[in-house]
């Protein structure tokens, strides 16, 4: 289960449309501009659950949570935590305990601070960044020795998940790239999403339309090459992640929706 925190992170990512510039499309590479405030994809109060399966066996949970509007570093902003953890067997084996925050300019969807505290079997990460969008700069309050630079638009790993929904993909089409630009770990690198249509996902107790999506990430990053995870959002103005699976070179990691509470839109969906 040491992929738990990626589960945060993906489902905190990614996951959709990202943009790094203006909406154009050339040779299958497309970038989109966020839709406007008013219709966001999401809302305070949006809580989003997912069981995390390890082949037949439930071996950890994750929440997405927009916690509340605030002021950070001056700016109004939205406060959103993910969290995820082990559970059952799994958490004798190999107890994880994962927290993400980040803080969200309200005009910009920009990240303002991102907060990452990982526990994974004793294997311990912790993050703090404080963004300077107008210096394109940002430090890590643990690391005071080093100002770190990035290009224009950058986001952190949760805050891309936000700004992702908040995409218009009305003229997505097959075999599309999309593509952000992440700071993670005190580095730059793009993350990429390829376009795979439209499918049905049927959970335990509803079917919900769902675009599919194929992550196309750097070796050693995230995923290993014979890795390969497949991410399905739900197709309609809320954008939320579904369904999330990685085939490993053993097993594979299932992450379904399991509950939702106060989304900003209608989810589309029938009863099963």
């Amino acid at each position: 289960m040491k992929r738990l925190n990626i589960i945060i992170g993906l489902l905190a990512f990614q996951l959709l449309a990202f943009s790094n510039s203006a909406g154009v499309r050339a040779g299958g590479v497309s970038t989109f501009e966020p839709v406007a405030n008013k219709d966001l994809p999401f809302k305070v109060g949006e809580k989003l659950d997912y069981n995390i399966r390890y082949g037949l066996v439930k071996a950890g949970e994750a929440t997405l949570e927009v916690k509340r509007f605030t002021n950070r570093r001056s700016k109004p902003s939205y406060h959103m935590v993910g969290t995820g953890r082990t559970t059952g067997m799994t958490d004798w084996f190999f107890r994880t305990r994962d927290r993400y925050e980040t803080y969200i300019d309200t005009s910009s969807l920009a990240p303002v601070e991102f907060i990452r505290d990982i526990d994974e079997g004793g294997f311990e990460i912790k993050r703090h960044i404080i963004f300077n969008h107008a210096e394109k700069s940002a430090r890590d309050v643990y690391r005071t020795d080093t100002v770190f630079s990035f290009e224009k638009n950058m986001q952190d790993i949760f805050s891309a998940f936000y700004y992702a929904r908040s995409m218009d993909v009305d003229e997505i089409q097959i075999g599309d790239e999309i593509v952000i630009d992440v700071f993670l770990d005190h580095e730059n690198f793009p993350f990429k999403l390829k376009y795979l249509g439209v499918e049905n996902v049927e959970l335990e107790d509803f079917t919900i339309s769902c675009m599919k999506f194929l992550p196309v990430v750097q070796e050693g990053r995230v995923f290993k090459e014979s890795e390969t995870m497949t991410i399905w959002v739900s197709n309609d103005k809320n954008r939320i992640p579904v369904r999330l699976q990685t085939e490993l070179a053993v097993g594979s990691i299932k992450v379904d929706l399991s509950s939702y509470q106060n989304l900003a839109h209608p989810l589309n969906r029938r009863r099963n």
